[in-house]
């Protein structure tokens, strides 16, 4: 385990999840610190309570004895250091949900956490909004647009990020759905966003989910339309690596169409990889697994929109590991796999190791996981130690597509 989170509201043991051995990221980062300590009335810079304001360490604490709803909060270090006020948290991840969850449960015994999706309705009131910035400004906007016209008069807004993610295109996103906005002076390489809540604010819409149309040369798929929620991988185009995945299975798979094999679609997104294997073969059952809710809801609006027999069998599951999704150990025939390489805002392959591992749990013997990655990336090492074989079917100047059997 990583050294402890040391703050005002005390020192907190926190780990990231999956929990793994030899872990060296830590589940918290200096934007926590930053917030904390302003909530506690401990400011870490000079002027961060007011423009002008007093000297680092003698603002006036937070009032949190209101409804506190927490948002994006990566592995649970706000949630836990402030688990006494009974936060409501709102996160699109499954691996978030669990680790803050797991946080609070040890940081303070018999404590539970009221967790919510982006997509579940507002809090009918909020007193105390605290948002840790999300990596794609698409995703700020859906949040602040659900939130803020449920924030009370004079409630305390405050986003939280490192420096390096805090843009001018932050700052007026929290204008326009709040109210007038400024930002604290850097403290642990991080920024504080204080907003003040505008009576007559007349917030903007958003239009979200957005969809668009797969283009031409990918036989069955061409012409379907995808549906993709805030924030959910490349929400506006094919993404081109899943376009050379997608010209090379398929072909595959359409030449073993009639057979009822389970294809599962691991970190589904939209579910374009899931919804043209069914399309390449009718009689296979499809389940789309993600650890983003944004991301599943996705896949299901897209496999709709595409396949028009409702009553074939298809799973869309949440889970930040297969064993959280609940799906079988050698029940799967197939899993196209189009893996990421953040945690958050963290770059590692720590979740490429886990799907990759996961893969060969639920893969049937003489299964394959197809999987499409970066040529730098250097996955087809990381498949040779999991499944012991790794064949490279495809590549081009930036992507391979890579094929294990179990």
């Amino acid at each position: 385990m990583t050294d402890p989170l040391r703050v005002p509201q005390g020192e907190i043991e926190l780990q990231r999840y999956p929990v793994r051995g030899g872990e060296l990221l830590r589940a918290w980062d200096g934007a926590d610190e930053h917030l904390l300590a302003h909530l506690a009335g401990d400011d870490l810079v000079a002027g961060d309570s007011a423009e002008g304001g007093p000297a680092a360490g003698s603002s006036v604490p937070v009032d949190l004895t209101g409804t506190v709803v927490i948002v994006n909060d990566a592995w649970g270090a706000l949630s836990t250091a402030l688990a006494a006020s009974q936060p409501i948290l709102i996160t699109d991840s499954a691996l978030a949900a669990a680790a803050a969850r797991g946080n609070t449960a040890r940081a303070m015994p018999g404590a539970s956490l009221d967790v919510r999706s982006p997509l579940d309705a507002a809090p009918a009131s909020i007193d105390v909004l605290l948002v840790r910035i999300p990596k794609t400004l698409a995703l700020l906007e859906f949040q602040l647009s659900r939130l803020a016209p449920s924030l009370a008069p004079g409630a305390t807004v405050i986003g939280a990020a490192m420096t390096k993610d805090v843009h001018s295109s932050t700052i007026e996103a929290f204008e326009r759905w709040v109210g007038p906005t400024r930002t604290s002076r850097a403290a642990r390489k991080a920024r504080l966003i204080h907003s003040t809540v505008a009576p007559d604010r007349v917030p903007p819409s958003v239009a979200w989910p957005q969809t668009y149309v797969v283009p031409e040369g990918l036989g069955r798929l061409t012409g379907v339309t995808t549906v993709n929620h805030a924030g959910v991988f490349s929400a506006q185009h094919l993404d081109i690596g899943a376009r050379l995945l997608l010209e090379t299975a398929m072909p595959r798979l359409e030449r073993r169409a009639g057979r009822a094999e389970r294809i599962l679609d691991l970190g589904c997104g939209n579910g374009v990889l899931g919804v043209a294997a069914a399309l390449a073969n009718p009689a296979a059952q499809l389940t789309f697994v993600d650890e983003s809710q944004l991301a599943v809801a996705s896949a299901q609006a897209t496999y709709e929109r595409a396949i028009a027999d409702r009553a074939r069998p298809v799973d869309f599951r949440v889970g930040g590991t297969l064993d959280d999704a609940g799906i079988a150990r050698e029940s799967m025939d197939v899993v196209l796999n189009n893996p990421p390489f953040h945690s958050h805002q963290a770059v590692t392959d720590a979740t490429a190791w886990q799907m990759f591992s996961d893969s060969r749990t639920v893969l049937r013997r003489g299964g394959e996981l197809w999987v499409i990655g970066n040529r730098h990336l250097g996955y087809h090492v990381k498949l040779k130690r999991i499944f012991g074989n790794c064949e490279t079917v495809a590549s081009n100047a930036k992507f391979v597509v890579l094929r294990a059997k179990r």
